[in-house]
Order: structure tokens, then sequence, then C-alpha cells
């Protein structure tokens, strides 16, 4: 009587385990594709964000090439979006990593012409204190758009730091060092932009093969 209650029990379980993988791959089936349009939408949005529309022809999201460098702020692979007009790539624009945040890494987005003019910029993560480091973000304050036409001269450009080491970048009450590690790794990634436009803007489109692998 034990064994076959055990065994009944068994059968249960394995049956309700069968039941639940299976409903939970039904629900990702019908919810993949929807939640890929969203991220879609929050990519092209952050795109615009960063760099007019009336700038370029071509379909941003879907131009890209990936770069894993240091230089970058990680070892992690970034996206780089090629902005076009007639074919012609007009700005980049780069993923990149603050790994010095108040409280661990910040990600951006920037968008750079090859000149080393820096169209905008965006956070698109970070876990930096509300009320401080939160700051970053748009909502909270405008001081993401205080990089906006500003243009890294050269790797000594002393005017790209925060005003309390002697730059030109605001710091906030209370928390400098999450505008510190930004105006840094913006800095770090305009420079490595201008260092390989050619080559960024000429390799081959990594977004095209996964789209087409969807």
């Amino acid at each position: 009587m034990i064994v076959s209650s055990m065994v009944k029990n068994g059968a249960i379980l394995m049956a309700f385990a069968l039941v639940t993988t299976g409903a939970v791959t039904l629900v990702q089936q019908f919810t993949a594709p929807t939640i890929a349009v969203q991220e879609k939408k929050q990519l092209q949005g952050l795109l615009h964000q960063v760099l007019p529309e009336s700038a370029y022809d071509n379909e941003l999201y879907l131009d890209c090439t990936v770069v894993t460098d240091p230089e970058l702020g990680s070892n992690e692979p970034h996206t780089v979006y090629r902005a076009r007009n007639q074919g012609e790539v007009i700005a980049l624009v780069m993923q990149s990593t603050a790994p010095n945040g108040y409280s661990g890494n910040i990600e951006l987005l920037s968008a750079i012409y090859p000149d080393g003019t820096v169209a905008g910029v965006r956070v698109t993560k970070h876990n930096e204190t509300p009320g401080l480091g939160d700051k970053v973000e748009p909502k909270r304050s405008d001081w993401i758009n205080s990089f906006s036409q500003q243009q890294v001269l050269n790797a000594g450009d002393s005017r790209w730091a925060v005003k309390k080491d002697g730059g030109m970048f605001d710091q906030f009450t209370g928390a400098t060092i999450t505008p510190r590690a930004v105006v840094g790794a913006v800095k770090n990634t305009v420079i490595y932009a201008q260092a390989h436009f050619s080559e960024l803007a000429n390799a081959a489109n990594s977004c095209e093969v996964a789209q087409s692998n969807e």
C-alpha cells in the first residue's frame, strides 16, 4: 500500500510538473512577440533621444556592429549603431559603460559625430541612489543634456570633468561620484569613436543578421 501510494503521488507530481512546464512554455511563446515589439520601441525611443531623426535616413536600429573592448568600460559586448545619410555614416550611436558609478556600472548610449561632437547621451541602466545619483535620468533633471553639442578636443581635454575637478560639468549636490563617472565614460567613448570611426562605419552589419534570425 505504501509503495503504491508513493508511486501514485510521484505520478501526480510528475504530471503537475509537465503541465506547469507546458503552460510556462506556451506563455513564453505567446508573449515573446509582444516583448520583442516593446523592446524595439524602447530602443527606437532612446536612439531618437540621442540623435534627431532628421539627421539620418536609414533604419538606425537595423544598422549596427558589436564591439568588445575594455576601452568602452567593460569586457562585455557593446553595440554601435550607424546613422547614415544617403549611405554615408554621419554619426555613431554607441553603448558604453561607466564602471565606477557609486552603486556599480552605469550603462550609457552616446551619439557621436566624426569630429568628436556629442549629439546626445542617455543613461540606459543604473543602480544609483534615488534622489541623488538618479539625476542622470532626464525625468529627474536636465543634467544629461549638458553633453549635447560638446566636443572632445583630445585625450587631454581637461574640460571634460566635473567642476569640482576643474571641468565644465556640474556635479550633483551630495553626489559627485555619479556625474564624475558618467563624464569620464562619455569622454572615453568619444575618444574611442574618433579613433575607430572608419572601422566601425565599415564593419559588417550585426543587426541585420540578428533580425533575420528572429
